[in-house]
């Protein structure tokens, strides 16, 4: 039997690289940064104390993000509204060197990025919610079949359903192009 030591220091292992992407999917359920702070720490508090139960072959980050959806789903019950974006809140675009987009770019890039933000809270939280641990998180559908605790055929279909959803919100505003996929 491993001692506590050890089994702290293989929690550690595992958990460690994955802060940045638990508090993104966090921030992306709570919409509000120290809710996401409070949601992550809990999370992981709460896998530490359960990691005797993780079977060591299993999928960790499929195993810790369930986690972090429980304890969302049972400390809120809905996702919070939108946010309003502020230029302080992306402190490059105030870098104003030579190898750094011009403002113009660095806006339309913003517009884009906020666009993007916009038609995502768009969506209805079981399709965000899909798609975002697709897309962003990288995860395999039966990963998130996992996650989730829905069929890997419900996975397929809203994450299906949220990239027309996008593309649908977002094509008056990009363009044509956005239709291919």
């Amino acid at each position: 039997m491993p001692s506590q030591g050890s089994q702290t220091e293989s929690f550690e292992q595992l958990a460690l690289p994955l802060l940045a992407s638990l508090y993104s999917q966090a921030f992306w359920l709570t919409r509000n940064q120290a809710e996401a702070e409070d949601l992550v720490q809990e999370t992981v508090s709460k896998a530490l104390r359960a990691f005797d139960t993780f079977e060591r072959h299993s999928n960790f980050k499929a195993w810790i993000f369930r986690i972090l959806r429980n304890t969302f789903l049972t400390s809120r019950t809905a996702i919070a509204a939108a946010r309003t974006v502020f230029l302080e809140d992306y402190p490059q675009a105030l870098d104003f060197t030579a190898t750094a987009p011009s403002p113009e770019e660095y806006l339309i890039q913003l517009d884009n990025q906020e666009a993007l933000v916009s038609a995502l809270e768009q969506l209805p939280p079981p399709l965000r919610e899909a798609l975002l641990l697709c897309e962003v998180e990288d995860l395999e559908y039966k990963e998130i079949a996992a996650i989730l605790d829905v069929p890997i055929g419900t996975i397929m279909s809203r994450i299906s359903r949220a990239r027309l959803a996008l593309r649908q919100i977002l094509q008056p505003q990009i363009g044509e192009s956005l239709l291919i996929r």
